[in-house]
């Protein structure tokens, strides 16, 4: 991914975690509570922005340091799928209780960590 997609996409994750976190509070907030699933849908909505903010300083910072492209390329798919996969099998299991989504979660975990590893492997190397 080159600087401004990873921005882009930085961007649209982040107008997304704001529109669930609100659709959350407002629209859903019977289904998550009939379910006793606010705590994790809140979870979920957190985990979304903090590494929507996260993609949008690597894009940031992968654009102005030669160098740092590759390394925060593979950071920036990471922290993409890490979303997808962690926040994302939340958000489901808070709105249909369907509990085995949990078991998938701890994917999405690997792949948060492993977006924070390549930053950290990115800015050694270099």
């Amino acid at each position: 991914m080159n600087p401004k997609q990873i921005i882009q996409v930085a961007a649209i994750l982040g107008a997304l975690a704001v529109g669930i976190g609100a659709f959350g509070a407002h629209g859903l907030e019977d289904i998550l509570a009939k379910n006793g699933r606010t705590e994790t849908f809140e979870t979920a909505v957190k985990y979304h922005f903090y590494h929507a903010i996260t993609l949008l300083l690597v894009g940031i910072l992968s654009n102005s340091r030669v160098g740092y492209l590759r390394g925060m390329s593979f950071s920036a798919i990471n922290l993409i799928i890490g979303i997808i996969i962690f926040s994302g099998s939340l958000y489901i299991l808070s709105i249909t209780n369907i509990t085995w989504l949990g078991a998938i979660t701890p994917i999405g975990g690997i792949a948060f960590i492993l977006g924070w590893v390549g930053i950290f492997w990115t800015v050694t190397k270099r």
